[in-house]
């Protein structure tokens, strides 16, 4: 009897632990992004605007995300500045980014997913509350 109560525990134990959960609990933290983000300059590898790719507006960029929330984006001849900040909303992490000009700049604003964290990677999200469409963004680090 002891051994069948053994078996049937550790084959429960086992199937809890192998469970697939469609919504994994995130170890991504505000501070983990805001750590990151501040160190050294990024440049956008990906950007995706709901229906196309539009990467190439911002090629030659290179964004510093500094104190006082002031992240800047130089390109020779080219200077733009806007905040940025990191929050948990709804159990997930965002980076919220403003930029009022240029336009292409003004698109990137919103208040990000982070989807993917790394040392040199930063992976956003958004996905729009009107149209229904995803935008993706994504900063590697130079």
């Amino acid at each position: 009897m002891k051994t069948l109560l053994f078996s049937l525990l550790t084959l429960g134990m086992f199937l809890l632990a192998c469970s697939n959960d469609d919504d994994p609990v995130s170890t991504i933290s505000p501070t983990d992004v805001r750590n990151t983000l501040g160190t050294g300059t990024w440049r956008i590898t990906y950007y995706w605007d709901s229906d196309h790719e539009e990467t190439s507006n911002f090629t030659g960029y290179t964004f510093t995300f500094g104190a006082a929330n002031v992240v800047t984006a130089t390109k020779t001849g080219s200077t733009a500045t806007g905040t940025w900040s990191t929050r948990t909303d709804d159990s997930r992490v965002k980076l919220d980014l403003l930029f009022a000009t240029p336009a292409d700049f003004a698109e990137i604003s919103d208040d990000w997913h982070v989807t993917e964290r790394t040392a040199t990677r930063i992976k956003l999200q958004d996905v729009s509350g009107g149209s229904g469409g995803t935008d993706l963004l994504t900063f590697e680090k130079n």
